[in-house]
């Protein structure tokens, strides 16, 4: 018997793009799945679609908080119902190409790999492409703590020796967060180079829409979660994270130029 893949998923005023989610994960020729979605006090139809779904397939359960706290928190409810050897992620207005869990279950199963990513589209609210974010091959615990790599949606990681892990208590960069503890445990994340999954840019409420506040939040995770003396925490922020952040966006629109340049997004 295949082993099961729990699907973490928050919610909140997803109505938009919460159906073109389940039916990216519907798609899936990997079939052994649960897609954990909770809901964060949305205030549009999210949770009337996502009833709609669950009511049809029962590998789709809807959970809901009681009070609004963040994605964060969203997450880790679902975490915690999760059953499957496998956690993998996919946020609610984002999608997977259909044979994402396939290729990624394979390649960490031929590599013995624990934790890995992979490259992936940047689309627009109409679903074109208009990005590729590209990725390095393997990333550590020491240079995820300088600039983060890894892309939520297109994560999964093992249970089986490793246990589950939860997102700090944080509003943002709880992923970030993550990523870092889990590295801890198995010191490098390891890339499958292919798009195989599609987040999306300008949604107004994207998690991910909202850059304005990251390095601000970079330095109090630096000085309040990784535990460095403020002093060492801005210089590691500003003088060590930053200029490599700005690194990575120069190579991200570089890499970009060439491809639209080329033709192939598509």
């Amino acid at each position: 018997m295949s082993d099961l893949v729990s699907i973490i998923t928050p919610a909140y005023n997803a109505a938009n793009y919460i159906a073109d989610m389940i039916e990216s994960v519907l798609a899936q020729t990997y079939t052994e799945w649960e897609l954990l979605i909770t809901d964060d006090c949305s205030t549009d139809n999210t949770v009337d679609i996502v009833r709609s779904y669950a009511a049809q397939d029962t590998r789709i359960k809807l959970f809901r908080l009681e009070a609004n706290s963040g994605a964060g928190v969203a997450r880790n409810n679902s975490i915690r119902e999760a059953r499957g050897r496998y956690i993998a992620f996919c946020d609610s207005d984002d999608l997977w190409k259909p044979c994402k869990l396939e290729r990624q279950i394979a390649f960490m199963s031929e590599k013995g790999y624990k934790f890995v990513y992979t490259k992936s589209d940047v689309i627009d609210t109409a679903g074109n492409v208009i990005a590729i974010n590209e990725r390095v091959p393997r990333v550590s615990y020491r240079s995820t703590m300088i600039v983060n790599y890894i892309g939520t949606t297109t994560v999964m990681y093992d249970t089986e020796g490793i246990g589950k892990f939860y997102m700090q208590n944080v509003r943002k960069r709880q992923d970030w967060l993550l990523w870092i503890d889990i590295l801890r445990v198995t010191r490098y994340a390891y890339c499958l180079p292919e798009r195989l999954s599609s987040w999306r840019s300008g949604n107004e409420g994207s998690l991910s829409s909202d850059k304005s506040s990251l390095f601000r939040y970079h330095l109090m995770i630096y000085r309040d979660y990784l535990g460095f003396p403020a002093p060492v925490a801005f210089l590691m922020c500003y003088g060590v994270s930053l200029p490599c952040f700005m690194v990575k966006k120069i190579r991200h629109r570089l890499i970009n130029y060439l491809y639209s340049h080329g033709g192939r997004y598509q």
